[in-house]
């Protein structure tokens, strides 16, 4: 399950480049703190980004 929601966060960002954790938690249905979590762990993988 997690690293389904790491690839759903990373495709969609890819898709609609820059969006707020609370837009991004709207739309994959998850909590703002389960965004900013995934982002955090998605940053220690290498992958560039942050959350406003």
């Amino acid at each position: 399950m997690q690293m389904n929601m790491l690839l759903c966060i990373v495709n969609f960002l890819v898709v609609n480049g820059i969006v707020t954790a609370g837009e991004l938690s709207k739309r994959i249905e998850v909590s703002e703190l389960a965004i900013l979590r995934d982002v955090d762990t998605l940053s220690a993988a290498g992958i560039p980004g942050y959350t406003a």
